[in-house]
Formats: structure tokens, C-alpha cells, sequence
């Protein structure tokens, strides 16, 4: 699974000709730090900031995190999928597109060149990150295996997929992060179409841990259907019981969906949970999204003295209702 160095070499004359800007990023902490916004035309490497900086209490709370923009789309048709909205100018939509490989490898080797200090690369905001397991275009097999050459930079997988039969036979685990993006089983079900089922996903994270990779989960969205007390208890006692998963963190979410996301959803039923009007779109009223949150937090706890939890696109005032403290975030995107 190994890049040939002659092939890496090939790409040397490229990637020394393609620029890295820095600029300087307000941090959440209110400091200023020099970060890396694009390589090249940004196409491939950019800086996530649409969030801007959280003042108010009903601000989102959101990391700038560094995208690797190799491919668009997803396979799943998950009802509240925001690519629906994303993608609603192209003529396929948000069927899985592949982005130039030579132009991606160029960059990524000009990113690993010029920056020096570690940075996450996530593969999986514009789309699933093992999309095209199934051909030659793998990320397991043209991606992954130059983060293994190299010591500083890390890359972030972010899948609903069980097909890992490609990350399991790469020579290491090093430098690679899987994050998969799970929920209560019926929930998945009913609005995850055509996504395995949150028992295969979980079952493929425990054969990466077992190899030894960096897990991480993304419990999102979190949505208040009936009884969704004992469903979310049950999804916690699957992952730390049935399936004896350790995860390094795990990101908690609740649905929420810009206008462009509803107006080109399949499927709508969903949005009937959605109560409130914010800078992210619409989202569940406040006071369930506390009270979801508090319970899968304090049940994490207190039942399996797990501390490691961060909120997706949240408010300030969520943050600090629960008592945690949103200037020192170490979420699903970042370091």
C-alpha cells in the first residue's frame, strides 16, 4: 500500500511552485495565531471559517479546522444531509464527484513541505471520507498512505461507512484519526437511508481500534422522537458495553437545518423538530437540546467516568449551561 518514493518524487517540481498562505486566525480564546488558510487557489486545502467569532450567547460555537477538499458528495441518502444544499447548483447534485487525484497529492505534499507545526486535515466535511473505497480512487489507497510517510500532519476520516477493509490492511496506524458519525438505532433508521446500520458502523470501529488507530465518535444529530431517553441510553450502553469501544472523544450534535437544506430535502419530516431560528439555520428549541445533552453527559459520567465530550455547532449559552467551557474546545475537527 506503500507510495513509491519515485512517485512522490515526481511530484516535487509541483508542490515547491504552489504557495501556502498564512494568516492570522482569532482563536476561541480570543488569542491570534498564524495559521495556514489555503494551498494554492484553496480548492483542495482551506481553512473551515465560516463560523465566525462568538460574541453573543445565541453565537455557534465552531474551531476553524483545515478541510481536505479531495472529493464532494456521499453515496448515503440521509435525509437531513446539508451536501443537499450545498451541492443544489451542480447538475449531479450531491452525487460523489472526485476532484483532480495529481492536483490533490501536489497539494497535500506542498502543505506537508511548508508548514511545519501538526495540523488535522479532515477528509470528510463535503463528503463521506471512504466514498470511493470501492474503485481505484480510495482514500485509503492515495490519500492515507502519504500522511504515513510524513511525522506532523494528521488526517481526520469522517465516515458512516463499514466498509474498512482498506484502512485495516495499511501498513500503520499512525497519523490517521477515524471519527464515525453514529446515532440512536432508530433514529438511523429512519432518516439515514441507505447508511449501514449503527451496529456495522460500531463493528468497524471496534475492528480500527483493535488495529490501533485514533476512534472518535460524532453522536449527531441528536433528535427528541419518543422515548429518546431510553433510545440514546442504549446507543451509550452499546458503545462502552457491547461493542467494548474506548473512544479518544465524542462530539455531541442536535439536529438542526439552513433553509438551503430543507428546501432541497427528500425528505421533510424531520424538520417538525426544529423550533428555533439561529445564525446556523433552525434548530431544536433550547431547552431539549440541555436536556438531551445534560443526559447522554451525565450518563457518560457517571456510568463510565468518560469526560472526553464536545458539542457540534453550538450556542455559547449551551455551552455554558452545561458548564462547560467552549474557549478551551477539543472537538471532532481539531487537535
Amino acid at each position: 500500500m506503500k507510495m513509491e518514493k519515485v512517485i512522490l518524487e515526481s511530484f516535487h517540481s509541483d508542490f515547491e511552485r504552489i504557495d501556502v498562505k498564512f494568516s492570522p486566525v482569532r482563536m476561541l480564546d480570543g488569542s491570534i495565531k498564524i495559521m495556514p488558510v489555503k494551498v494554492g487557489d484553496g480548492s483542495i486545502i482551506k481553512l473551515f471559517d465560516r463560523t465566525p467569532y462568538p460574541k453573543k450567547p445565541t453565537d455557534v460555537v465552531c474551531p476553524h479546522f483545515l478541510e481536505l477538499k479531495w472529493a464532494n458528495g456521499c453515496h448515503f441518502n440521509c435525509a437531513w444531509c446539508y451536501l443537499q444544499g450545498t451541492f443544489r447548483f451542480r447538475p449531479m447534485k450531491k452525487r460523489p464527484y472526485l476532484k483532480d487525484m495529481n492536483k490533490t497529492i501536489a497539494h497535500l505534499m506542498a502543505f506537508f513541505n511548508k508548514v511545519k507545526e501538526p495540523y488535522i486535515l479532515n477528509s470528510g466535511e463535503l463528503s463521506d471520507s471512504l466514498v470511493f473505497e470501492y474503485n481505484g480512487a480510495a482514500l485509503t489507497q492515495n490519500i492515507a498512505p502519504l500522511f504515513l510517510q510524513q511525522n506532523t500532519h494528521k488526517l481526520l476520516i469522517v465516515t458512516k461507512s463499514a466498509d474498512v477493509k482498506k484502512l485495516l490492511s495499511l501498513p500503520s496506524t499512525n497519523n490517521i484519526i477515524v471519527s464515525f458519525s453514529i446515532n440512536a438505532k432508530n433514529v438511523a433508521a429512519t432518516w439515514e437511508k441507505g447508511a449501514p446500520p449503527v451496529e456495522k458502523r460500531l463493528e468497524a470501529a471496534r475492528k480500527l481500534q483493535e488495529k490501533g488507530f485514533e476512534l472518535r465518535l460524532r453522536i449527531d444529530p441528536m433528535v427528541p422522537v419518543e422515548n429518546w431517553r431510553e433510545h440514546y441510553k442504549q446507543l451509550l450502553i452499546d458503545i462502552f458495553e457491547n461493542y467494548n469501544l474506548s473512544p479518544d472523544r465524542i462530539t455531541l450534535g442536535s439536529l438542526r437545518g439552513l433553509q438551503s437544506t430543507i428546501n432541497n430535502a427528500w425528505d421533510k419530516s424531520w424538520v417538525k423538530y426544529l423550533d428555533e431560528k439561529s445564525n446556523w439555520g433552525k434548530r431544536i428549541k433550547l431547552e431539549k437540546r440541555l436536556a438531551m445533552y445534560s443526559f447522554v453527559k451525565n450518563y457518560l459520567e457517571s456510568h463510565y467516568d468518560y469526560t472526553d465530550i464536545a458539542l457540534c455547532k453550538e450556542t455559547i449559552e449551551v455551552w455554558n449551561n452545561l458548564g462547560m467551557d467552549y474557549r478551551k474546545i477539543r472537538c471532532n475537527c481539531v487537535d
